[in-house]
């Protein structure tokens, strides 16, 4: 039974859906999740968990992300990216500078509203469903983070931007909402994420790569390489039971989070030490 984490270098015209489906086939194993939705369009680093390993998924889905995304002015689509019906096409008179000029609005804490072409619920409906009828509601705007904007190139209508940022950003509505502070309207026409769940580009595999080898269990890495900036603690004995049975263990740790490990090497939890006290956040052995 495999039990592990894969970091895809997601395919441009694959949902993250369709990715963990696959993989589902690939390891004969129903329980795959991944780490933070990219849209179909886009590419770049997806991780997987797999069997066992999908109890760390709510840690990567939280995590900070980073994001190389293309910003072209002059068009308005109803996605908000290239993909999208056009609603508007306009003159494009800005300069490199002004497009530079503008990033620190888009820095910080912001309010976002989310776009119609979205996974987001309101009313126990998803949005893409209702924009796909050709409606479309009122939106409470959320709050994310942008943590970092940089612009990397650009002239004339297309420009390069990295962008470092908080779950739940969408980086097409950033660039439809920037567009509109330009005052020519932009859509994202590429999308390329760099990193996520403290993984990147250079920690991803192709997914075709994944498909046709021979062992690909080989190619999981474990799941305690998740949480490799927390310290290692070991647990032995009266201790391990403990552990396993989820009860408290008194250990004489500083305060703060663990990777818990049995006598055997085993990786058992995320753990959390308080005033001596050891107390897991989630277990990750087996039966």
């Amino acid at each position: 039974m495999a039990d592990g984490i894969l970091v895809i270098d997601k395919p441009a015209g694959w949902t993250s859906m369709d990715v963990c489906a696959k993989l589902r086939g690939v390891f004969h194993e129903k329980r795959v999740g991944h780490g933070g939705t990219l849209d179909p369009m886009a590419t770049g680093v997806l991780p997987v968990f797999i069997g066992r390993a999908t109890r760390a998924v709510e840690f990567a889905e939280n995590s900070e992300k980073e994001y190389i995304a293309l910003l072209r002015l002059g068009l308005v689509t109803d996605t908000q990216d290239i993909t999208g019906t056009v609603l508007e096409r306009r003159a494009v008179c800005v300069t490199a500078r002004e497009v530079a000029a503008v990033l620190p609005q888009f820095t910080g804490p912001l309010l976002q509203i989310p776009p119609m072409y979205s996974a987001v619920k309101i009313h126990g409906k998803k949005l893409y469903e209702l924009a796909r009828k050709g409606k479309e509601i009122e939106r409470p705007p959320r709050p994310v983070t942008i943590h970092a904007l940089e612009l990397l190139d650009g002239a004339g209508s297309d420009y390069r931007l990295r962008v470092r940022c908080s779950k739940g950003t969408y980086i097409r509505t950033l660039c439809h909402d920037m567009g509109q502070a330009l005052g020519c309207g932009a859509v994202m026409a590429e999308l390329r994420r760099t990193m996520a769940g403290g993984f990147s580009l250079s920690d991803a595999v192709p997914l075709e790569d994944i498909v046709s080898a021979a062992a690909p269990e080989a190619l999981l890495r474990p799941t305690d390489v998740y949480f490799r900036d927390r310290p290692a603690a070991t647990v032995r004995g009266t201790a391990e039971k403990k552990v396993r049975s989820g009860a408290p263990v008194s250990l004489a740790l500083p305060d703060g989070e663990y990777r818990v490990y049995g006598a055997e090497g085993e990786f058992l939890a995320l753990s959390r030490c308080s005033g001596g006290t050891l107390k897991s956040i989630k277990n990750f052995f087996g039966a």
